[in-house]
């Protein structure tokens, strides 16, 4: 018997909230999935005459998808997903040869010429391909959120961020003076981080480390802080930066101190990389060590200056114990959540605990 999704493709809704499941099935059971993605483009899709040829091809996109497989709207009118789940990773590599090849099959007998070349098909492998440049396909926008919410998000951010780089900028040229006449190189620290869906953008800060240090230190850190080792230092605990690492220059240490490090990021969240509230942007190559469950605390929402983690635990608590935090707030965010935050988010600064 035929999938009944075959004929009658499931909404963008309720694509991706499936894909979403899988998402969570695959990183509790160790298997893959493959998302294919089909793209339409061009006259031959728009309209009636293209509804026509949609409709030729749900039919027949039915023999290249298992009956537990699902097929639908991953964006309306836009684009077709395919979803093969439950793939063994010891048969990844022959599952997406085979999934591939019966799609181009059913594509060159469902469709005419000017139609086909009018659509691209795209593959994406989970979790593998969710540390990818396109890793941000299994993290499309969620339509959880009611949309008003997230427009005042957006304003929110807009109008802290504008607030605050205007009522600091005193101190912001202050702090640039003193990184400019206390140690050689630029005052500004531009660093590639990943953001939500996997994309990159640039952070700025204030410089706080000497020019041209060795990064290997904090790179082995890291990795074992992430794997769980004990990483405790010095009576400190398990916190997430190196104690009295040699490369942080004397101002470095009050600026990393009080977090004045951090203030030009208001211009982040003003361009719109980064939300006044979210789970701290990681570092690619912080990101590159994480397990597909640590991925999400990124992957799934904007990441942010303050967040539950800073004001709740900041760098007093283990890594995955950090991570259930980013994700508690993904699923549990408000903006009354947000106002809670950056209301506790001055004496998490002042008190200082874990900064360093």
């Amino acid at each position: 018997m035929r999938n009944a999704h075959i004929h009658h493709p499931v909404s963008e809704p309720e694509f991706r909230r499936t894909l979403a499941n899988e998402r969570l099935r695959c990183e509790r059971s160790g298997n893959a999935l493959l998302l294919a993605i089909l793209h339409f483009e061009g006259s031959e899709w728009e309209g009636r005459a293209g509804e026509s040829v949609r409709g030729t091809l749900w039919a027949s996109l039915g023999s290249a998808i298992r009956s537990t497989d699902v097929i639908g709207w991953y964006e309306e009118e836009r684009s077709a997903g395919l979803l093969f789940i439950d793939l063994r990773t010891a048969q990844i590599s022959a599952a997406v040869e085979n999934a591939s090849q019966k799609i181009a099959c059913v594509l060159q007998g469902a469709l005419p010429a000017h139609a086909l070349q009018q659509i691209q098909v795209t593959y994406h492998l989970f979790p593998e391909g969710a540390c990818s440049a396109s890793g941000h396909v299994f993290y499309p926008q969620q339509a959880a959120a009611p949309p008003a919410a997230v427009i005042a998000k957006r304003a929110i951010d807009i109008a802290g961020s504008a607030i605050a780089l205007v009522a600091l900028a005193p101190l912001l040229l202050a702090t640039a003076l003193a990184v400019k006449l206390t140690s050689e190189g630029p005052v500004w620290c531009r660093q590639k981080r990943v953001g939500k869906g996997g994309r990159t953008f640039t952070l700025l800060k204030f410089r706080s480390m000497f020019q041209n240090c060795d990064c290997s230190p904090h790179h082995d850190y890291v990795r074992r802080m992430i794997a769980g080792e004990d990483v405790a230092q010095e009576g400190k605990g398990h916190v997430f930066k190196l104690v009295n690492d040699p490369r942080v220059t004397p101002l470095g240490r009050i600026l990393r101190r009080t977090s004045l490090d951090e203030v030009p990021q208001f211009l982040n969240v003003l361009l719109g990389h980064m939300s006044l509230v979210g789970p701290r942007p990681p570092l690619p190559y912080e990101f590159d060590q994480y397990s597909s469950w640590h991925r999400r605390r990124v992957l799934e929402v904007k990441p942010g200056l303050t967040g539950l983690w800073q004001v709740e635990g900041r760098s007093q608590v283990r890594f995955d114990d950090m991570v259930r935090l980013d994700l508690r707030y993904a699923h549990e965010w408000s903006l009354w959540l947000d106002l809670k935050i950056l209301l506790k988010t001055p004496a998490a600064v002042l008190r200082g605990t874990g900064a360093y």
